[in-house]
């Protein structure tokens, strides 16, 4: 897909690998939609764009509140073409702890984000991206991309629900892509390792770098924002990527702890 033009609806955009990949996007020539729940971050990244961004305060969760977004978005600028999801939080708790069980709440909130959220953009891009001309030889209408994690595989202690519901991403993909195949809307979803974002900010530097030592095979190091971001952008660009998850990890093995 040539991004020039296009309009490019991320979620989790007010940090993180949401904010780097509106970035990288816009610096393209798309044009986004920037959804989040923070709205004064989101008012940051909206006059860093600058241009004609559009920033909406959205709960991916809520079925009103993503088709009412999705609606302003095809309203503002005409189309929908691609949808970045990188809504998500990272809740913790074990299964049982100090003799209680996991808190249900914490589920429910983890699974609504991550997962549900996910599959509720899609559900709704989908439909305004069906409506796109065919573009290229292939007859592209739409581009769907998603974020699971290493930890769908290798979750850690406390990540009960956070690794569910990255699994549940990364088990949507297929499927997805196979119902949208005729519509000409390609599914692809990035399973990132360990990077530099917003949950991982508040470590002291010895805790960080000690969990890459023990965990990074090469570079040793956390990985970038801009780095997931560039691999959004070739995601988009090129028509041949569908159906599949792409870890971008730095050959990392996530330990128990």
């Amino acid at each position: 897909m040539q991004l020039d033009g296009k309009v490019a609806i991320v979620t989790g955009a007010a940090s993180g690998l949401g904010r780097a990949s509106c970035i990288a996007l816009a610096k393209a020539g798309a044009r986004i939609a920037a959804f989040d729940r923070d709205e004064a971050r989101l008012a940051d990244v909206c006059r860093e764009l600058g241009g004609d961004a559009l920033g909406r305060v959205v709960d991916v969760a809520n079925e009103e509140s993503v088709s009412t977004a999705i609606d302003a978005v095809v309203a503002a600028f005409g189309a929908v073409h691609i949808a970045v999801n990188c809504a998500g939080v990272a809740d913790a708790s074990k299964t049982v702890s100090k003799g209680q069980p996991f808190p249900l709440a914490t589920w429910s909130k983890v699974i609504g984000i991550n997962l549900t959220g996910t599959f509720n953009i899609i559900r709704f891009a989908a439909v305004a991206m069906t409506r796109n001309a065919p573009e290229g030889v292939s007859g592209e209408r739409g581009v769907i991309i998603n974020t699971a994690s290493g930890a769908a595989s290798q979750g850690q202690v406390g990540q009960a629900a956070y690794s569910a519901s990255k699994a549940g991403v990364i088990g949507l993909t297929l499927p997805v892509a196979r119902d949208l195949a005729e519509h000409g809307i390609r599914v692809v979803s990035i399973a990132p390792g360990l990077f530099d974002t917003g949950m991982v900010s508040g470590m002291p530097p010895k805790v960080s770098q000690s969990i890459v030592d023990r965990m990074i095979l090469y570079p040793n190091r956390m990985g970038q924002p801009d780095e997931f971001a560039g691999l959004v952008r070739h995601i988009a660009e090129n028509a041949y990527l569908n159906a599949t998850t792409i870890s971008l990890d730095a050959g990392a093995r996530m330990q128990a702890r």
